[in-house]
């Protein structure tokens, strides 16, 4: 009887093998997904006078262990997808730093059933982390090759809540206004307008302001309810500027 026990907790355990090996094959970036969240920790324990914060909301991060960054970096600069830093796309734009994006993200506070507006789609990283967390996210890019690569890639990986579109987000998207929250991924030289009117009563955007020759401040801006705009500035950044006649 013994020995039918000892082959009986044999066998059980080669089944948990068999199951659980195809799904860690089939995932062989799981593992940099979730040294790169460590490092994002790191950082923001780092930076936590800045954020007045030492850790994120566990949905944020979770997010960014999910979604597979070397999908969206062109293949010559796959091998460095997951160090935490930014990387180039092409038409001199980037993928951001993976710290800048979980912050930025986290700092828009969003529900489960958010209304998310994008400036600056790029690579559609920061929209597939969006999309993990709210409702919709609608995302603009202006260079049409990175707009109409994204669109691709987004819908290849199922992100249906994800409505993409070719133009200059300066102006927002009014057709789907008022937006729970915004966020702007290229620096601009100031707030623009547009896009305080289609922020809805009690949200938020995470923008950084400032021209390509000057310190850049990543900014919050909060709507209230009563339509007053209060504003505060968190950190120094780097970021592409925003492009279009404006």
């Amino acid at each position: 009887m013994k020995i039918r026990s000892n082959l009986s907790g044999l066998m059980a355990a080669l089944m948990i093998l068999i199951c659980v090996l195809p799904a860690r094959a089939s995932d062989p970036t799981e593992t940099d997904r979730l040294n790169l969240v460590r490092l994002i920790e790191e950082d923001v324990r780092q930076t936590s006078m800045e954020l007045n914060k030492s850790a994120l909301d566990p949905r944020v991060l979770k997010a960014l262990a999910r979604v597979p960054r070397h999908e969206f970096v062109p293949a010559g600069e796959r091998r460095y997808a997951y160090e935490n830093r930014p990387l180039p796309i092409g038409h001199g734009q980037t993928i951001s730093q993976p710290y800048i994006v979980a912050i930025m993200t986290d700092m828009l506070k969003l529900e489960p059933d958010s209304k998310v507006l994008e400036l600056g789609t790029g690579s559609g990283y920061q929209a597939a982390i969006l999309g993990e967390l709210a409702a919709q996210v609608f995302t603009i890019e202006i260079v049409e090759p990175l707009g109409l690569q994204a669109r691709t890639r987004l819908q290849k990986m199922g992100y249906d809540n994800i409505t993409t579109r070719i133009g200059d987000g300066y102006y927002g998207w009014q057709e789907h206004a008022p937006f729970d929250a915004i966020i702007v991924t290229a620096a601009a030289s100031h707030i623009p307008p547009p896009l305080i009117e289609q922020l809805k009563p009690g949200g938020r955007m995470v923008i950084p302001v400032g021209s390509r020759f000057m310190t850049q401040q990543l900014m919050v801006v909060d709507k209230q309810d009563d339509g007053k705009i209060v504003s505060r500035q968190v950190m120094p950044v780097v970021f592409v500027p925003v492009t279009g006649r404006h």
